[in-house]
């Protein structure tokens, strides 16, 4: 490819600069610093001309260059003449010039705050509507496996789900029960501060007991589940889709869903009541110990009264949310592990939506079940 040329001369009392060569985006790199130099050195002549009679090759960011010079030269009220453009040159010319004289465009008005925080809900809503869809789309991929299973289509993996059964249920005993004797504790403690300018410390019992079986227990071990458990699904399956390992498993006639999805699912269906079931006796153990040694409530009272005024039905709603929780919380971790691109950034977005979507959708399912059982009048 011929390179630019770019030369100028004083006719008189006119300005002559001579172009030649090629005028083009690989040239433009190294004839902008001369084309600066002529703007800056070329004084005020009467006239200027642009001689493009050598001119080989022009594209439009060559032409820009050159559109420069007369754009410079034009601003000082000197005249300036073109000549030797050749047809297919004259009509790139004639596109640059009327592309650079239009004005720019005003800059778009911002908008008000409360359009600015309403467009943003709007779009949040639409991304959840968009999620929702995604979520009942994946469940029924599930369906369509544990299916594909019962019809001997598909096999039942035994070993992987007794392997996650012990990454998900066994080895997070000691966090949870640590977790709910805690906040069995903190319950108690607070319900016999409060309860004692009433005299009626022996009500913490009920206190502790109901809301423990009923709503505490499965809803704390639902929320440390969808952090620890829920991630770790996350980050495994989204580790596998960058590596490009899942679409290996297509190639190799395999369905990842009934590979990696279904031993987490089931796992977790049967690992989250065995969890909150743990989780109520250490936190009703814990608010126990407290009323023994803060208000003076001795255990044998404690578990008697708790005997008298608690009923089974407690125990059975609380147990009964556990398994619609885990569902909840294993499809939103595969399904974001799913959508996991090809960088680590994808990764980590993808593991903290995981999180995020869970908790939100544990609370709004325990909600649910609240009303629904308030409804039965149980």
């Amino acid at each position: 490819m011929p390179e630019a040329q770019l030369a100028s001369k004083v006719d008189g009392s006119r300005l002559t600069v001579a172009l030649g060569g090629a005028w083009t985006a690989e040239t433009a790199g190294d004839m902008e610093p001369r084309v600066a130099s002529l703007i800056a050195q070329g004084g005020s002549p009467q006239s200027v001309l642009l001689d493009f009679t050598a001119v080989q090759r022009l594209d439009t960011l060559g032409g820009t260059l050159v559109r420069g010079i007369e754009m410079a030269f034009g601003a000082r009220g000197i005249p300036v003449q073109r000549a030797g453009l050749s047809q297919a040159a004259a009509a790139i010319y004639a596109e640059i010039a009327d592309g650079l004289a239009e004005p720019a465009p005003p800059p778009a008005k911002p908008k008000p705050v409360i359009v600015q925080g309403l467009d943003k809900i709007g779009e949040q809503m639409v991304e959840a509507g968009r999620d929702l869809v995604a979520l009942v789309s994946f469940f029924g991929e599930v369906v369509a496996a544990i299916g594909s299973i019962f019809t001997g289509v598909g096999r039942f993996r035994l070993a992987a789900v007794v392997n996650q059964l012990d990454h998900v249920a066994f080895r997070a005993v000691p966090i949870m029960a640590l977790i709910t004797f805690l906040i069995g504790g903190i319950i108690a403690q607070q319900g016999i501060f409060f309860f004692r300018d009433f005299g009626a410390d022996t009500y913490v019992v009920d206190l502790v007991s109901i809301l423990t079986l009923r709503e505490i227990g499965v809803l704390i071990v639902s929320i440390m589940v969808a952090g620890r458990t829920g991630s770790a699904f996350t980050a495994e399956i989204g580790s596998m889709k960058m590596r490009e390992e899942i679409d290996a498993l297509r190639v190799m006639g395999l369905n990842p869903v009934e590979v990696l999805v279904l031993p987490r699912l089931m796992a977790l269906v049967i690992g989250l009541p065995i969890l909150t079931f743990i989780g109520n006796i250490s936190a009703i153990t814990g608010g126990a110990m407290v009323a023994q040694f803060y208000g003076q409530i001795p255990i044998d009272i404690f578990f008697t009264r708790m005997q008298e005024e608690v009923s089974q039905r407690h125990i059975w709603v609380g147990l009964i949310k556990a398994p619609f929780m885990a569902l909840i919380i294993g499809l939103v971790a595969c399904i974001e592990g799913m959508r996991v691109k090809g960088s680590a950034e994808s990764l980590g977005q993808q593991t903290t939506a995981s999180v995020v979507k869970a908790i939100f959708l544990v609370i709004v399912l325990d909600g649910l079940f609240a009303i629904f059982f308030a409804s039965l009048g149980y």
